[in-house]
């Protein structure tokens, strides 16, 4: 029988992220808030962009800049 959806389930969209220099990351999470509506997911570039700054002040290393974003598949 098919697990039923729960809100835990459905409070982030993943998305997986290609930088400028060919690296990759996969499954960052978005708040699902934060997207939809006029804009879609536009709004997720900017909270990962958040994301990666402040991952490179507490690493010391900064992120690469982002060439693009899109939905990791579901699963």
């Amino acid at each position: 029988m098919a697990r039923k959806k729960t809100k835990a389930d459905t409070e982030f969209v993943l998305f997986d992220v290609v930088y400028e220099d060919g690296s990759r990351r996969s499954n960052r999470r978005v708040p699902s808030a934060e997207l939809g509506g006029l804009d879609g997911d536009a709004p997720a570039r900017a909270i990962i962009e958040a994301q990666d700054r402040e991952l490179g002040d507490i690493s010391g290393q900064p992120r690469p800049r982002i060439k693009s974003i899109s939905r990791s598949p579901t699963r």
